[in-house]
């Protein structure tokens, strides 16, 4: 009898703090694009999580990498107007081709599928709101690639704040070795 009560008043006790404890989970702040700077468009790629987390999505433009997708995360390319071929590959190839307009944001999404021995990445257009309803991080700037369009985190914060940005990180200057004494 003592321990169907105690089993009872346990479950009584954690049905109580469930909502309490839900409660004091803050939503997470909505993520904030940029407008594309004058005369230019941009892109907003995007992975939602699930099947195939292991698989990366790397975004190539011209055979190039512009940044890989893991799962959850998403970056935002600028371009400027006109029609691009994006391609993304593993054990199989998939493109999507964009018209870019100016001052225009698009948004697509990088799926990875069933596939034969690897997950397959799928990409496709996609809008505003299916952006909005998957919880992202943004891409860590080690995963994207050597080529310019995929903004950095910092030129992100720059372009939010309306503070201008460098290009890419300036680098330190080379330390300078000391004179060696004459004899």
């Amino acid at each position: 009898m003592f321990q169907k009560l105690s089993i009872a008043a346990a479950v009584a006790v954690t049905a109580l703090a469930s909502p309490a404890i839900a409660q004091d989970k803050e939503a997470p702040a909505p993520i904030a694009i940029p407008a594309p700077p004058a005369g230019k468009g941009q892109i907003v790629f995007y992975r939602p999580g699930g099947m195939g987390f292991a698989v990366g999505c790397s975004v190539n433009e011209k055979g190039q990498k512009v940044s890989s997708l893991g799962a959850g995360k998403y970056f935002i390319m600028v371009t400027e107007p006109g029609r691009h071929e994006f391609s993304v590959k593993s054990e199989a190839k998939d493109t999507l081709a964009l018209e870019v307009e100016a001052d225009e944001t698009q948004y697509a999404s990088c799926k990875i599928k069933m596939g034969f021995m690897v997950g397959r990445p799928d990409i496709r257009p996609a809008t505003e709101a299916e952006f909005r309803k998957s919880k992202l991080k943004m891409v860590d700037a080690d995963d994207m690639g050597p080529g310019e369009g995929a903004l950095r985190p910092e030129q992100v914060a720059a372009a939010l704040s309306g503070a201008p940005a460098a290009a890419t990180p300036a680098a330190a200057p080379a330390p300078v070795a000391p004179a060696s004494p004459q004899q």
